[in-house]
C-alpha cells in the first residue's frame, strides 16, 4: 500500500497541483472547524520550502454541479492564509484560460486555491476533458485528500493519469501507513468499537475485520438490528430490516470462532429523539414498546470500557447514540474517554467520533485520528480506494 510521497518527488521550482480535502463546515463566511485544513499544512509547507508554486483544489458540500455562493471556497482561502501567515490567492473557477494564467503566473512558494471543483458536474462524473483541463494547470500532481480517496472523480483519479509520477501527500501517506498497519499487523488483541445508524455503512469493516478481531463492541442505532437478530425486543428503535439476516449470520460466524460480540446491555430510551426530557434508562437489553433506544446505558458503558482497557489495538468508528442531543451524548463521550485512557494503539474515524474527541479535548491522546470517515471504512473493509490506486507505488 506504500505510494510515492511528495518528499520523494521532484517538485523543486515546479507548479504542483495538490488535491486537498477542505470540505469543512462553514458558518457564514467563517470556517467553523479547520481540522482538515490544519491536517494539510505539513504537505503545503514542505512544498513551499522546496520552492514549488501550489495550485490547491477541493470540493465543498454538494452543490450538484452548479455554482452556489454558499459553497464557495473563498472563506477557506482567507483562513488558510491566516494559518500560513501569507496570502493565498483565490481563483473564481477551477478551469479555464483565466485560471490557467493565474496558475502560470505563480512565483515559487505562492499558493492559488481554486473554486469548488463540484461547481462543475464533470468533476463527479470523472469526465476526461475536465480532468485534462485540471492537469494542464500544473507540472506535478499530489493527492493529499484522503477523505475523498474513495471517490473516482476527475481530481482524485482522472487527472492523475496525465502525470508520470502522481504522488501522495504527507497526510495521505500517513493515513495509508496507519490503516495498513491495522490491516496487516495490529497489536493484539484487536478490538472494534462500532456505532452509527446504518449497518450497511459498516458491512465491509464487519466482514473484513471481525474475523481478525478478538472483540467487537456494537452501539449506536445499528445495535438494534443486531439485538433484533438475537430475538431481543427493541421497541420503536431503528431497525434495518434489509440487513437483519446479515446481522444474524455475522453473530453466528463470530461466535463459532470464539470472537466476542458485545451488544448493549441497557439503553437510554425516549418516545422520540426530541423527547429528551422524557428519557429513562432501561434495566436490561430489551427496549419497552413505544420507546426508542437513543444511547447506550451505564451498564453497557462499563462493559465496553472494561473490554477496551485490555485492547492492544482499538478501531473506533461511529457514535454510541444521538450524539448531537446532549441527553443522548453520554455514551459517546464515555467511549471517547475510554479510548483515550487505553494503552492500546488507537485509531478513530467518522465525523461524530472525531467530534466527540475534539469536544472533550481528547484528540491528542489518540494514536491516529483519521480525516476520512468513509474512506477509512472502505480501506479497513479491504476495498480498493480509487484515489489511492491512481498513485504510483513507492
Amino acid at each position: 500500500m506504500k505510494k510515492l510521497r511528495i518528499d520523494n518527488l521532484d517538485i523543486d521550482g515546479r507548479r504542483v497541483f495538490v488535491r486537498v480535502d477542505f470540505n469543512v463546515p462553514l458558518e457564514g463566511n467563517r470556517v467553523a472547524d479547520d481540522t482538515r485544513i490544519r491536517a494539510a499544512l505539513p504537505t503545503l509547507k514542505l512544498a513551499q520550502q522546496r520552492g514549488a508554486s501550489l495550485i490547491l483544489a477541493s470540493h465543498l458540500g454538494r452543490p450538484k454541479g452548479q455554482p452556489k455562493p454558499e459553497y464557495s471556497l473563498q472563506p477557506i482561502a482567507k483562513h488558510l492564509g491566516e494559518l500560513l501567515g501569507r496570502e493565498v490567492r483565490f481563483a473564481d473557477d477551477c478551469v479555464g484560460e483565466g485560471v490557467r494564467q493565474q496558475a502560470r503566473g505563480l512565483s515559487p512558494g505562492e499558493l492559488l486555491l481554486l473554486e469548488n471543483l463540484r461547481f462543475h458536474a464533470e468533476e463527479e462524473k470523472n469526465e476526461s476533458g475536465f480532468a485534462r483541463a485540471l492537469a494542464d494547470l500544473a507540472e506535478r500532481y499530489v493527492n493529499d485528500a484522503f477523505g475523498a480517496a474513495h471517490r473516482a472523480h476527475a481530481s482524485t483519479t482522472g487527472m492523475a493519469a496525465f502525470f508520470e509520477r502522481p504522488a501522495a501527500g504527507l497526510l495521505m501517506a500517513k493515513e495509508l501507513e496507519v490503516l495498513g498497519q491495522v490491516l496487516e499487523s495490529p497489536r493484539a488483541p484487536l478490538v472494534l468499537l462500532l456505532g452509527g445508524a446504518k449497518v450497511k455503512d459498516k458491512i465491509p469493516v464487519l466482514d473484513n475485520l471481525v474475523p481478525r478481531s478478538q472483540a467487537t463492541l456494537i452501539g449506536g442505532a445499528m445495535a438494534y438490528t443486531f439485538l433484533a437478530a438475537e430475538g431481543v425486543a427493541i421497541g420503536a428503535s431503528l431497525l434495518d430490516r434489509e440487513h437483519l439476516a446479515f446481522a444474524a449470520e455475522l453473530l453466528r460466524k463470530a461466535r463459532a470462532r470464539g470472537a466476542e460480540i458485545l451488544l448493549p446491555q441497557d439503553h437510554v430510551v425516549a418516545p422520540a429523539p426530541e423527547a429528551e426530557s422524557e428519557a429513562q434508562t432501561t434495566g436490561s437489553s430489551a427496549v419497552p414498546d413505544g420507546l426508542a433506544g437513543c444511547d447506550i446505558g451505564p451498564k453497557t458503558v462499563a462493559a465496553f470500557r472494561q473490554r477496551l482497557a485490555g485492547a492492544g489495538t482499538i478501531v473506533w468508528n461511529g457514535p454510541m447514540g444521538i450524539f448531537e442531543r446532549p441527553r443522548f451524548a453520554d455514551g459517546t463521550r464515555a467511549m471517547a474517554q475510554a479510548v483515550a485512557d487505553s494503552q492500546a494503539f488507537t485509531v478513530v474515524g467518522g465525523g461524530d467520533s472525531v467530534r466527540a474527541l475534539e469536544e472533550t479535548g481528547l484528540a491528542s491522546k489518540v494514536s491516529h485520528v483519521s480525516t476520512g470517515g468513509g474512506a477509512s471504512l472502505e480501506l479497513l473493509g479491504g476495498l480498493t480506494l480509487p484515489g489511492v490506486a491512481a498513485l504510483v507505488d513507492a
